[in-house]
């Protein structure tokens, strides 16, 4: 393998010499992108596990029939045909701007690129979907920074944050003395945004005024300020994102079929990361660099257990779940490997998606009452190890505990007293 490319390598396990694990890291090293299957008639779960997270294709025990080692066989290339195209790809966005921030080769993220660089260079209005933490903001700015408006601005507007009133005034402006508290006149962002890009995240939490307006400023490219007369033109191009169906609200009536119609022009579908599973380890890798130079610390990985338990973990907040686990496990971690508890995927069932039975929340409140549910199914024992484990890391201090945990310290109290523990007692002991 030093000396020729091969498309597959199958390998025992047990060999004298070199044992079929030995060949498969240097595999890994040699040429990674070709597919190993590991043959054995020593089959143990743990062997298993061991081989495919040294980045085995697949597993198979003595005794096989011919037509098992051809079907695998038959998988294995197909993945590395997969993975080929993948790595040119990859190359093809090396020369585009704004792929840098995004991690994951899975086939599904490879869709979503080639739509980025496909509707770029355009000025079509795009409509992102996708769950909350699947990176949309990301998508918007790829797309801006690959098209003619690169060098112009790139204004984004959380739609959830401002209420109506007030999101009208920011996107459109007002004159001053038109309302109350309108002191001088203020430039709104669709004028900001002249020459580049808007992007409107959660454009679905917008009334129905609000849509009517936004419909005309798309039809007519201009707007008017609020307490305006005269239209101001102006030349975005509109990128928007939800995490809504906007089908169904159009249906129950509460968003604008001719708006979504306009919006709907280029879709852009992100995967949530519970189907690109295969993109987890690359993430990790890339937060687990990020966060330990940020820190000052030399992690190196994550125990067998901590990496087995995310794989199985159904990541309803996605990414940016992934995102903040990571950061507080490097945190919490006191070695150079990050251990299963530094995780504190805490709720019983949520490690393996088994407390919602597969059911991922579709909005804010939903996932506030899919927690409520899940914690008041959990076991004690596990609310009684996390309680400990935070009290002990800080020297029984209920203050520092709770704010390291993120709780009030009411609130963290109270929890001791549910699990009639006190801190004095288990200090003393």
């Amino acid at each position: 393998m030093q000396d020729e490319n091969f498309s597959l390598v199958i390998t025992d396990l047990k060999m004298p010499g070199m044992s079929g694990m030995e060949v498969l890291k240097a595999i890994k090293v040699l040429q990674p992108e070709v597919p190993v299957i590991i043959i054995t008639g020593f089959s143990t779960v743990d062997t298993a596990v061991e081989a495919m997270k040294n980045g085995a294709f697949d597993y198979i025990a003595k005794p096989f029939t011919p037509e098992q080692i051809v079907e695998k066989v038959r998988k294995a290339l197909a993945q590395r045909a997969v993975l080929l195209e993948n790595i040119f790809l990859k190359k093809e966005l090396g020369e585009h701007h704004g792929f840098d921030l995004f991690v994951g080769e899975s086939k599904e993220m490879q869709k979503v690129y080639r739509r980025i660089i496909q509707v770029a260079p355009t000025d079509s209005t795009v409509l992102i979907t996708g769950e909350s933490g699947t990176g949309k903001e990301l998508v918007a700015r790829a797309i801006h920074n690959n098209s003619h408006r690169r060098d112009n601005p790139f204004v984004a507007v959380d739609c959830t944050s401002l209420a109506e009133t007030l999101l009208e005034s920011e996107l459109f402006g007002h004159i001053k003395g038109s309302f109350t508290r309108a002191i001088q006149t203020k430039t709104g962002l669709f004028k900001v945004a002249d020459g580049g890009t808007l992007f409107l995240d959660e454009i679905s939490n917008i009334s129905l005024t609000t849509q009517a307006k936004l419909l005309r400023v798309l039809q007519e490219r201009e707007i008017t300020p609020i307490g305006g007369t005269q239209p101001v033109p102006i030349d975005i191009r509109l990128v928007a994102a939800t995490n809504k169906n906007l089908r169904t609200l159009v249906s129950q009536g509460s968003f604008r079929e001719d708006l979504f119609f306009r919006l709907n022009i280029i879709p852009i579908d992100l995967p949530p990361l519970r189907e690109r599973k295969g993109d987890l380890p690359q993430l990790i890798g890339h937060f687990l660099t990020t966060f330990s130079e940020e820190m000052g610390k030399e992690i190196r990985g994550l125990a067998p257990d901590a990496l087995a338990l995310l794989e199985e973990y159904n990541f309803p907040g996605n990414v940016r779940e992934l995102e903040n686990i990571i950061e507080r496990a490097v945190v919490l971690a006191e070695g150079d490997l990050i251990q299963k508890e530094d995780l504190e995927l805490r709720v019983a069932g949520n490690e393996t998606g088994g407390g919602l039975g597969g059911y991922v929340p579709q909005n804010v409140d939903e996932l506030k009452e899919t927690k409520r549910q899940i914690r008041e199914r959990a076991v004690e024992p596990i609310e009684k190890a996390f309680v400990l484990q935070a009290l002990k890391r800080n020297n029984w201090n209920i203050t520092r505990a709770a704010e390291e945990t993120g709780m009030l310290r009411p609130n963290f109290q109270a929890l001791l007293k549910k699990l009639r523990i006190s801190a004095r007692n288990q200090m003393g002991n």
